[in-house]
């Protein structure tokens, strides 16, 4: 696994600050169970060991290093064996509601398995775990092991149990609960590599009215900016949800001159330009974008309204989106349907800098919650085709 194999110094920084996090978990909570959030976790984890944080996409890894991924999850320790959410299929329920219990576990494990290899693909890694932080009273406990794909062909044991599926494979042990169409997995510490006590402070916002009164928290706040982000629909919604043929994801398809295979881009709705004018820089002006797998690509705005993100050489982003991430073959026709199997159908830009901007994959869903709290109407929510 990854921990054990970090310094001594890395691992004794990470376990006193979730002690010191912990510490203050009567800001939450009055139990004895030390209250760690799971973004907390997953910064922390990125802070200690110098991890790409991926926690902006939603994918199954939340950071990265090197080939690995790593599954970030939060959770009371209780018994240390408990089952705990993997994925929801909320957007997908209408697939595997009317089929018979066994042939709604294979669909539900083949969008799992697919959701994984797609997070791979993304991420540019090879292999992703889990990295547990439990909680138990006066204690935390970190433990790690595989992310395992289901593995179809040694699902077993299956038995319906107050409306939860229950079912194994050769390696672990599931449930899928039927109506909030969510996967589980049981986790089991077997294995614990650090053991962290914890203090829980009984009046911690003695502690924080001490930040404040020294200045510390003062400057903290004064130093921080609120990150800027856009999220942008791979899709429209003329008509119903649909990947237009020839524009888009599907550029490359276009009637008129001859276009290369990869030559894509993502369309930007014209409501983003007018409520966020110096979001992005102007047209034809190259910035450079990263890439959730760590490489930058050159890119800028363009065509008639700034209506459209791309990359130059403009194949590069087709390569990544179409071949690296969707994994279509050269002349095949990106589909709603494609990106609904891997619950992915927008994605978010944010801005690092000036002429720096991030890009990653956002769950189905994503756009139109950007649209609703913006209070933009959906008839002018979705950009030319």
């Amino acid at each position: 696994m990854f921990l054990e194999k970090q310094t001594t110094e890395q691992k004794e920084y990470y376990g006193r600050m979730l002690g010191a996090v912990g510490s203050l978990s009567r800001l939450f909570s009055e139990s004895n169970e030390p209250y760690i959030a799971y973004r907390v976790a997953e910064n922390l984890f990125c802070k200690a060991f110098d991890a790409r944080n991926l926690s902006r996409g939603d994918t199954s890894a939340d950071a990265s290093k090197a080939m690995l991924g790593f599954g970030i999850k939060t959770f009371l320790h209780k018994n240390g064996r408990t089952f705990e959410k993997v994925a929801e299929f909320n957007k997908d329920h209408l697939i595997f509601n009317s089929l018979s219990p066994e042939n709604k576990i294979l669909k539900v494990a083949e969008l799992r398995n697919e959701r994984i290899e797609t997070t791979k693909r993304i991420a540019g890694i090879e292999n992703i775990i889990y990295h547990c932080v439990t909680r138990s009273e006066k204690e935390i406990f970190v433990y790690e092991e595989p992310m395992r794909t289901v593995q179809l062909e040694t699902i077993r044991n299956l038995r319906v149990d107050k409306g939860a599926i229950h079912f194994e494979d050769a390696f672990e042990e599931y449930k899928f609960v039927v109506s909030k169409s969510t996967l589980y997995k049981r986790f089991s510490a077997n294995n614990v590599l650090l053991d962290i006590p914890v203090s829980i402070i009984n009046d911690p916002f003695e502690v924080v009215e001490g930040l404040v009164s020294n200045g510390t928290a003062r400057q903290v706040v004064r130093e921080s900016k609120t990150e800027e982000r856009v999220f942008l629909p791979l899709y429209s919604e003329r008509g119903k949800k649909h990947v237009p043929e020839s524009s888009g994801l599907n550029q490359w398809n276009a009637k008129g001159r001859p276009r290369h295979p990869n030559e894509v881009y993502i369309p930007i709705p014209i409501w983003i330009h007018r409520t966020l004018p110096d979001f992005f820089p102007p047209r034809d002006t190259p910035f450079n974008l990263h890439i959730p797998n760590g490489e930058v690509l050159s890119a800028k705005v363009c065509q008639d309204n700034s209506k459209a993100l791309m990359t130059n050489p403009n194949q590069k982003l087709g390569e990544w989106l179409l071949r690296g991430v969707l994994n279509l073959k050269e002349g095949e026709l990106l589909t709603y349907d494609k990106l609904e199997r891997i619950g992915l159908d927008s994605v978010v830009v944010y801005k690092i800098a000036d002429s720096e901007y991030g890009i990653d994959f956002t769950k189905a869903g994503s756009y139109e919650g950007f649209l609703k709290g913006r209070n933009v109407g959906t008839s002018e929510g979705y950009a030319e085709e």
